[in-house]
């Protein structure tokens, strides 16, 4: 495997270093200018930052209809309105859940990002057949990036009958994690949705990441007891809630935070339009690992997004008024550390031993890359070069 010596080069931290890269590692960091290796390929690095790649916490590669010619936004009132409108989408596209995740995938990794969560529907209409799909670009594309899958019940559980023992094929069948949605809203019995997603966890020894969208002292009594059962089953660090919008209303939402904080829930905001967004500074000062992820990108739910990491951290230091550098700078942690937190890597960041899943930008901290969001120079994932300005390389 190839070597390379970055020189001089702005870490997160503030820090200028050098830091090799050797059989996929790296393996030194040392003080700017001080290493030499005769073998390496030299990268100067004055006035770049050199970042761990980025992590996309939330995603749907298979809802997205990149590769297709544009089509008009679908809309809907209610959660479960627009998930009626997205099936009958689904049942006139003709390009295979392959093809787009694919577009999608070949997308995001010169923005930088290594490490992907997606989301995948599973119901009786479909059954496992975007599971497969999403397992079969996992395996294409493992040189480019890391993929979580997450068994997503997008039509509920238990008012589509059949789908808990879907969910559980999937866990069996190369899903990572189990998903939920609106144990209120949707399925309308807390307990017995709560009751299948914590039990197939168990079963499995899977993590967790529930959709919330449902509001008001509802949606807080809902993270209340995710994070009770989080607890009792010893599952802190294995469990996301994503969205979360109560957690933004004019609430007393202090308890919800403790309770998440003290089972380790995380949450994860992709800093949404016009509805109520977790306070993040809030929730990061009270203990709870807060994170982003795109969500919807091109699909029946929303015709925008890119996947750009450093695009999403800017939205949503933009939504909540963050304008200092330390508070931009936690925009940008959302998307690199608190992510791989959250989706319980361990083996990350800059630090000699780690994995050189690397992304090389033009700027001089964290947050002046969030509020410029330059162009990616380099996109290193396990110490091979995997995009450069904005291309795959050896695609």
């Amino acid at each position: 495997m190839s070597t390379t010596l970055f020189s001089d080069v702005m870490l997160p931290s503030g820090d200028r270093a050098d830091v090799l890269v050797s059989g996929g590692r790296i393996t030194r960091i040392a003080g700017p200018n001080t290493l030499t290796a005769d073998t390496a390929e030299l990268v100067p690095g004055t006035g770049l930052l050199l970042a761990p790649s980025f992590v996309e916490g939330h995603i749907h590669l298979d809802k997205t209809l990149l590769g297709l010619p544009f089509i008009s936004h679908l809309p809907g009132d209610s959660v479960g309105e627009r998930i009626e409108r997205e099936k009958q989408l689904r049942r006139s596209v003709t390009l295979p859940v392959l093809e787009r995740g694919a577009k999608l995938i070949e997308q995001i990794v010169p923005f930088g990002t290594g490490l992907v969560r997606s989301h995948v529907d599973i119901d009786t209409e479909i059954g496992l057949a975007h599971l497969e799909q999403l397992l079969a670009l996992r395996q294409r594309y493992a040189r480019l990036i890391d993929l979580q899958i997450v068994a997503f019940p997008q039509s509920g559980i238990l008012r589509d009958p059949g789908t808990a023992e879907l969910l559980d094929a999937a866990l069996s069948n190369g899903a990572d994690l189990i998903g939920g949605l609106d144990p209120a809203g949707i399925d309308g019995d807390i307990s017995g949705h709560l009751d299948v997603v914590f039990s197939l966890a168990e079963k499995h020894g899977a993590g967790i990441d529930i959709h919330l969208h449902d509001g008001g002292l509802l949606g807080l009594f809902e993270l209340t007891d995710i994070a009770a059962r989080t607890k009792a089953a010893g599952l802190g660090g294995r469990v996301a809630v994503s969205h979360a919008f109560c957690l933004g209303e004019p609430l007393d939402i202090g308890p919800t935070l403790e309770a998440l904080a003290g089972a380790g829930v995380a949450i994860m905001t992709n800093g949404p339009g016009p509805v109520p967004m977790p306070p993040v500074k809030r929730l990061h000062a009270t203990g709870v690992t807060v994170f982003t992820g795109s969500d919807n990108i091109r699909d029946a739910w929303a015709p925008y997004g890119n996947g750009d990491m450093l695009e999403r951290a800017m939205l949503i230091g933009y939504r909540q008024g963050l304008l200092a550098d330390a508070d931009i700078a936690l925009t940008f942690d959302m998307a690199t550390h608190h992510a791989a937190r959250a989706l319980g890597v361990t083996t990350y960041g800059i630090a000699e031993g780690q994995p050189a899943d690397l992304v090389l930008m033009s700027a001089n901290s964290t947050a002046e890359a969030v509020a410029t969001r330059p162009a990616r120079r380099m996109v290193m994932k396990a110490g091979l070069v995997v995009a450069a300005n904005g291309v795959l390389v050896g695609r």
